[in-house]
C-alpha cells in the first residue's frame, strides 16, 4: 500500500500550467504482464566491497516511466521490489538539462562535461572511463545496449570524441578499448558507420558474431555480438528478448573470463525508453520499460547466485516530462501524458542491490555515481 501511495503521489502530478497543445496523451491496453523476481536480500547492504558491478541505465527513465510500467504490469515490477533507492541530479557542465552524451560520460568517467561530449572533458581532452580505469586492476568490462554501439551512452564507456555524432570516429575507438564483451545494434550500423579499416581492426581484436548460438562464442576471449537492426530495435517493430537474453549471457561470459579475485564491470542500457518518449509514443515506452525490467531480473538473479555483485539501476535523464493520467492495473491498461518531446532536468530515481547498496541512497549527482563505482571496484 505504501509503495502504491508513493508512486501515485509522485507520478500523478500534471503540469497544468503548460499550454494544452503541448500535452500529448497516450495509452496501452492489455500490456504484456510478467511475473516479477523477489531477490533474497542476503547480500544487500553488506559492507564488503563488491567483486562485480552491473550498472543498468534506462535511458530517459523518470519516475513516471517506472510508474507506468509498474501499473501496466498489475502493480508490480522487479525493480520496485528493491529496498535501497535514491535520486540522481543530471545537469551537465554547460546546461541545466543534460543530453545522453554528457550524462553517459558523467557515469562512465565520474566527471561532468558539456552536452554532446563523449568521454572528453570541457577542454575536449580524453577522460579515462570505468573500463579503462579498472583494467589496471585486471577487472574486465562489458557493454550491452538496445541502441547502436555508436550511441551516446554505450559510446561513453569506450570512446573519446568531442561530438556524439562522430559515429565513424566512435566506432574507430572500439578496437583500442579494453572491453571484453560488447553487444548493441547493429550489423547494418557497423557496415554503414565503421570504415573498412575499423571493421578489420575490430575483428582482429574481438571475435564478432551475429548470433549467440554461433559455435565460436564460448571459445572467444573477447567477443562482440552484432544483432540486426530489427533484433535490437523497438519491441513494437519486432524486437523480442534481446536485452534480457543478452544481459544473462553477458554476466555468464564475463564471469567465466574474469580474474577469480577481481571480477567485472558491466553496463546495460535500455535505450529505447528514451527514444519512444522523444516520439511521445506511450505504448512503445511502456513496453520498453517492461522489457528493461526483465533485464533487471537477469542481473538480480545473477547477483543472488553469485553473492558478491552490486546492481545499480538508474537513468541518464528524464525524457518527455512524462506523467500518468488514468489506468486499470488489473487489465494492464494505462494512460499517460507527455508535455515535451525533449529531455527534462527532473532528478531521476536510482535503485541499488547487493554489497554497498547503501552507498547509493540519498541525492547525488550522476558524476558521483560514477565516482562511487570506480572507488568500489578499485578497492578490490
Amino acid at each position: 500500500m505504501r509503495k502504491h501511495l508513493l508512486l501515485s503521489a509522485l507520478a500523478l502530478i500534471l503540469p497544468l500550467a503548460l499550454p494544452a497543445q503541448q500535452i500529448v496523451k497516450g495509452r496501452i491496453e492489455n500490456a504484456p504482464q510478467h511475473k516479477t523476481y523477489m531477490p533474497t536480500f542476503k547480500s544487500d547492504g553488506d559492507t564488503k566491497y563488491p567483486k562485480n558491478i552491473i550498472l543498468m541505465i534506462g535511458d530517459g527513465t523518470g519516475l513516471a516511466h517506472i510508474a507506468s510500467g509498474y501499473y501496466a504490469n498489475g502493480g508490480q515490477l522487479t525493480v520496485t521490489n528493491l529496498k535501497a533507492c535514491g535520486w540522481v541530479t543530471t545537469q551537465s557542465a554547460d546546461a541545466f538539462t543534460t543530453d545522453s552524451a554528457a550524462s553517459g560520460t558523467a557515469y562512465a568517467c565520474g566527471q561532468k562535461t558539456y552536452n554532446n561530449a563523449v568521454g572528453v572533458d570541457m577542454d575536449r581532452k580524453p577522460i579515462p572511463n570505468i573500463p579503462e580505469i579498472v583494467a589496471e586492476r585486471k577487472i574486465i568490462s562489458g557493454v550491452v545496449s538496445t541502441d547502436d554501439m555508436h550511441g551516446a551512452t554505450p559510446a561513453s564507456f569506450f570512446a573519446h570524441q568531442p561530438q556524439r555524432r562522430m559515429y565513424t570516429e566512435i566506432w574507430g575507438d572500439l578496437p583500442g578499448s579494453p572491453l571484453t564483451f560488447w553487444s548493441a545494434g547493429s550489423q547494418e550500423a557497423f557496415a554503414a558507420k565503421a570504415t573498412a579499416e575499423t571493421q578489420k581492426a575490430v575483428r582482429e581484436v574481438f571475435t564478432v558474431v551475429t548470433s549467440l548460438d554461433d559455435p565460436d562464442v564460448w571459445q572467444a576471449g573477447r567477443l562482440g555480438y552484432l544483432p540486426t537492426a530489427v533484433e535490437s530495435g523497438y519491441i513494437v517493430d519486432g524486437r523480442t528478448d534481446f536485452l534480457p537474453k543478452t544481459t544473462a549471457f553477458a554476466v555468464k561470459f564475463l564471469k567465466e573470463r574474469c580474474n577469480r579475485r577481481r571480477g567485472f564491470f558491466l553496463m546495460v542500457e535500455g535505450a529505447r525508453i528514451d527514444k519512444a518518449s522523444h516520439g511521445n509514443e506511450y505504448e512503445s515506452m511502456v513496453r520498453e520499460m517492461l522489457d528493461f525490467d526483465e533485464a533487471i531480473e537477469q542481473a538480480l538473479r545473477f547477483a543472488d547466485a553469485e553473492g558478491n555483485t552490486l546492481v545499480i539501476i538508474c537513468a541518464d535523464h528524464e525524457t518527455g516530462g512524462t506523467t500518468l493520467w488514468n489506468g486499470d492495473p488489473a487489465k494492464g491498461n494505462m494512460e499517460g501524458v507527455f508535455v515535451s518531446t525533449h529531455h527534462t532536468p527532473i532528478p531521476i530515481p536510482l535503485f541499488a542491490y547487493g554489497p554497498r547498496s547503501q552507498d547509493f541512497m540519498g541525492v547525488q549527482g550522476n558524476e558521483e555515481v560514477g565516482q562511487k563505482i570506480i572507488k568500489l571496484l578499485m578497492q578490490r
